[in-house]
């Protein structure tokens, strides 16, 4: 089996990470699939096989990582009448509905954004992500709505992911959040990681603990003061961001009964948080472009909103 071989040096910024944590920060793979190949003797430190994840890295290492050819596909491409924003021959956006999984997991392999777009697409996606997230450049959570940016091919991949890294990608969402606002705008700056007794859960964490994590907010409406319509501008693009900074905040959101309380009864056929991706925008891999693309609200959005406005 044929390898890509990539090669880093670590930066002064970098020095003291953990090596997966490095490789995270760097590249654009999933954790878990950056300590499978490190476990699996797929990466170097100094030419050191010998390694772990949890290994510190230091300022002018060279890490070297052989990223394997990508297994056979074997999700099967679905016809799911995907909400198609903007496409063209690089990339296309695509408007996810509330209720649909990004990427197959095990147990969960149709029925995803995945299996519509390889039918839509007709198989031509970038491969950088492996067989389980063909495509797939960043992820919404399965109850959030919008827009999400999926890749054709390698070369618009490295771009968006890129653009990622450096937070150069404009991505606003909005949101109906529990109580009053007394301030109109703000932002929120603190380190995001994983809950330290609930490990399904994100939480607000020290430094050592979390990456960084900041979220603006504007005031959409005060909806008779009970409940707000918020927009947030992500800066990062943390897991589960918005849904944790806004419960830090004691103004969790509507519906989402993970980080904030039960919905009440008159929302109980409410699922899942009312979190929408608006708008996103980002230079065009190929040709330098800036590209906006904005989703329209949902209509269960509008009707709540309607609802709550009276």
């Amino acid at each position: 089996m044929e390898k890509e071989f990539l090669t880093l040096q670590v930066t002064a910024e970098q020095e003291g990470l953990r090596l997966d944590q490095c490789l995270a920060d760097t590249l654009d793979f999933s954790r878990s699939y950056l300590q499978k190949l490190i476990k699996t003797e797929n990466v170097t430190i100094n030419g050191n096989l010998s390694i772990k994840g949890k290994v510190p890295v230091h300022i002018n290492d060279e890490i070297v990582i052989a990223i394997p050819e990508p297994e056979k596909l074997e999700i099967l491409p679905e016809n799911l009448n995907l909400d198609i924003l903007y496409e063209d021959d690089d990339l296309l956006v695509v408007n996810k509905p509330k209720d649909m999984v990004v990427h197959p997991a095990p147990g969960h392999m149709s029925h995803t954004l995945v299996n519509g777009l390889l039918y839509h697409c007709n198989g031509n996606l970038s491969a950088i992500n492996g067989v389980l997230r063909p495509g797939i450049v960043h992820r919404i959570d399965k109850d959030t709505t919008g827009a999400l940016v999926v890749c054709k091919n390698d070369l618009a991949h490295r771009s968006l992911a890129e653009q990622l890294r450096v937070h150069s990608i404009t991505r606003k969402y909005n949101a109906i959040v529990y109580h009053n606002f007394t301030e109109e705008e703000g932002t929120i700056e603190t380190y995001i990681g994983r809950h330290p007794v609930q490990r399904k859960k994100m939480a607000v964490v020290s430094s050592e603990q979390g990456r960084r994590a900041v979220t603006h907010f504007r005031v959409q409406n005060h909806l008779n003061h009970h409940f707000n319509h918020i927009e947030c501008q992500l800066e990062t693009g943390r897991t589960h961001q918005i849904r944790v900074h806004m419960s830090y905040l004691q103004h969790p959101l509507l519906g989402d009964e993970i980080y904030g309380p039960k919905n009440p009864s008159r929302f109980a056929t409410l699922k899942g948080q009312t979190l929408h991706a608006r708008i996103i925008g980002f230079q065009h891999p190929r040709t330098n472009q800036y590209i906006e693309v904005e989703a329209p609200l949902p209509q269960y959005f509008v009707d709540l909103l309607k609802n709550l406005e009276k």
